[in-house]
């Protein structure tokens, strides 16, 4: 049974461009495979044990990829789902932090190969690889593009929705809850940003930076013999994409164990559109339930009996805010 049946309102809080952004990696993915079996083959006819492994680096980047990709399509297949409390726009950041775990291993993994390769060098063919290495980077730069945010702000709205429960108990206080569904996204606001999306474009340009290293480090070696470029650019890019890995770690990590950053002001906004000289909030808890989409739950204390409506009107303008719960306490002593 959907949420939307079973309590008339919909639980869906997937990123506005999701379908979207499902598309286009399932076509950075396919981008991704063709490169990876043209360095796989031309390094076995080239004899270029680089352009082999970097064929398979590229695998790797592929099933990360991959990850993402599956994650867009179960979320979207099972939005609708009741057994997912709050929806599925999670998931995304779910994907986006296996994605940055796997980030980090590839990183490491470039990193040791490296060292390994300054300890005992290997013949490079340097006009093939150069080649290749080149194409690889206008796979990238196409990935890239693909990839890339159209718009920077985006506004919906959906009518909102309200059901509550008044419950009387021995100390004759008036308990309520009131649930909105009125939202709006600022994609230029860290909680519009879709980690899984963000997983895949990392993925891109660590790969487009390991090509140019490559380039770099290839035409130097070939002009000047320097041969132990190669690898020290292998280990510059490896601690960049760590640093990358553990950015995206952090941020997906934040969105998972419901952490409110400390460059988002959403409770400071709820407190300051709630609270005046009679009603004070007394218990707030703010999360984000998908890209662009938080709920919240608003306990407010009052010594005047007020339907939950009259503080979701106080409410309205904050569009971040897709599910609400409002709680009313009559306290004469407040």
């Amino acid at each position: 049974m959907s949420i939307s049946s079973e309590m008339g309102h919909s639980h869906v809080f997937l990123g506005s461009d999701h379908q979207r952004n499902e598309r286009r990696i399932w076509l950075v993915i396919a981008l991704t495979a063709v490169m990876m079996v043209i360095e796989i083959g031309a390094g076995t006819v080239y004899g270029s044990m680089a352009l082999v492994a970097d064929g398979w680096h590229m695998s790797t980047h592929a099933s990360a990829m991959l990850i993402s990709a599956l994650a867009y399509l179960y979320a979207r297949r099972h939005a609708h789902n009741a057994r997912f409390t709050f929806g599925t726009g999670k998931l995304g950041d779910l994907a986006g932090f296996a994605s940055a775990i796997i980030l980090a291993l590839i990183a490491l993994i470039m990193g040791w190969e490296s060292i390994l390769r300054l300890v005992d060098p290997v013949a490079i063919n340097f006009r093939e690889a150069i080649a290749i290495a080149v194409l690889g980077l206008l796979v990238n730069l196409a990935s890239a593009w693909l990839l890339r945010d159209d718009h920077s702000h985006h506004h919906h709205g959906h009518a909102g929705h309200t059901h509550s429960h008044d419950h009387a108990n021995q100390h004759d206080h008036h308990h309520a809850h009131d649930e909105d569904h009125d939202y709006g996204e600022d994609q230029s606001k860290s909680g519009s940003r879709d980690n899984n999306l963000r997983s895949v474009y990392v993925h891109v340009i660590a790969d487009a930076m390991t090509s140019v290293l490559a380039i770099a480090a290839l035409l130097l070696g070939s002009r000047f013999g320097w041969t132990f470029l190669d690898p020290v650019m292998g280990i510059v890019g490896g601690l960049v994409i760590l640093q990358w890995a553990w950015s995206l770690l952090r941020v997906s990590g934040a969105v998972l164990l419901d952490f409110i950053p400390k460059g988002e002001d959403l409770p400071e906004e709820i407190r300051e559109a709630i609270e005046t000289e009679e009603d004070r909030i007394t218990d707030l808890h703010v999360w984000q339930v998908g890209p662009g989409h938080h709920a919240a739950i608003v306990a407010v204390a009052t010594p005047v009996s007020r339907d939950p409506s009259f503080y979701k009107a106080r409410l309205a303008e904050i569009h971040e805010l897709s599910h609400v719960t409002v709680e009313v306490t009559v306290d004469k002593a407040a």
